[in-house]
């Protein structure tokens, strides 16, 4: 099994920033738009050096999307961005009508999602976003796991066109992935090759599978685990060939198990290949306050609950 390691922990939040500040440089087209968060979605170096492609939308999130579904019509790439509750239940709406029915080439690119926003509490710990972008027609839902690879999941996406969600966390989490990875929308990334489970993560649960697949490895359990940061349009291809290899799957999310990734992948198996599956995920329930680690362990969304589901479902093979 490959090993995996980092030198630092950064927020996913700040590699968007970071993918902004790149974009400001070599796509005249990017546009910046936020909801009065500004500090929150980390755009302070894209706004410095392009004043003028920033427009300040104030807590007025579906008026945002209204602009940034003109600026597209316009020519431009606009990034409307702000929190993910904000950025998908309550603009769900104005998303689906001025952005995915009319084939905008938006970017809705969210921060703060799932349980990891922490003290906030559940009302604005939004669990079924990606549910809801993922059954809007016409959009394409990323959820990337890290620093580096949110970064240049942000870059690809000005080069994406169409209607796309963005993803991305609070806390910061391990860095592991590599600084100069060539993102490709809708292309899983094998993290590890095994032969008795395969483990499908998104999001703060990549590094989370990773951790269990070294746990797993002291069993003597050999397990596949997947990157799989695009929830649509899915790798069917790459999942579809590694349960044809293991017999069994678990997925792991940051998110409720219906609608997810879990929901995506039981899917497609029922489909082409019915295998046992186990999905670790919040069980049909808000959230509340407190720290993101104590969070994640209260709702089982880590590596000995990733554990489990697997000795669960290779008993079902």
């Amino acid at each position: 099994m490959k090993k995996y390691s980092f030198s630092e922990k950064k927020d996913t939040r700040s590699g968007f920033g970071a993918g902004m500040a790149e974009l400001g440089k070599t796509h005249p087209n990017v546009m910046a738009l936020c909801a009065d968060l500004v500090a929150s979605l980390k755009l302070d170096a894209f706004i410095k050096e392009n004043p003028e492609r920033f427009v300040q939308c104030g807590i007025a999130e579906a008026n945002m999307v209204g602009v940034a579904a003109g600026l597209a019509i316009a020519g431009y790439v606009p990034y409307a961005t702000t929190f993910a509750n904000f950025g998908s239940g309550r603009v769900y709406d104005q998303i689906r009508q001025s952005v995915a029915y009319s084939g905008a080439n938006v970017k809705i690119a969210v921060s703060h999602a799932g349980l990891t926003l922490g003290e906030d509490g559940a009302t604005h710990q939004i669990l079924e976003d990606l549910a809801m972008m993922r059954a809007m027609p016409e959009m394409t839902v990323i959820n990337p796991c890290d620093y580096n690879q949110t970064k240049a999941a942000t870059i690809a996406l000005a080069d994406h066109v169409g209607p796309a969600y963005l993803r991305f966390g609070r806390p910061v989490v391990p860095v592991f992935t590599d600084p100069n990875q060539e993102f490709v929308i809708g292309k899983a990334w094998m993290v590890n090759e095994g032969k008795d489970v395969s483990i499908f993560a998104t999001g703060h649960l990549v590094w989370e599978a990773i951790l269990a697949g070294e746990l797993l490895e002291k069993e003597g359990i050999d397990a596949e685990i997947i990157n799989i940061h695009t929830i649509k349009p899915l790798d069917e291809a790459a999942i579809l060939a590694s349960v044809a290899k293991t017999g069994c799957a678990v997925t792991a999310e940051e998110h409720q198990l219906n609608g997810g990734l879990g929901d995506a992948v039981c899917q497609l198996l029922s489909r082409h290949k019915p295998s046992p599956v186990e999905m670790v995920g919040v069980d049909n329930s808000f959230g509340e306050s407190g720290t993101p680690a104590q969070l994640m362990e209260k709702y089982g969304l880590n590596a000995a609950a990733i554990v489990e589901k697997v000795k669960k479902v290779i008993t079902r093979k």
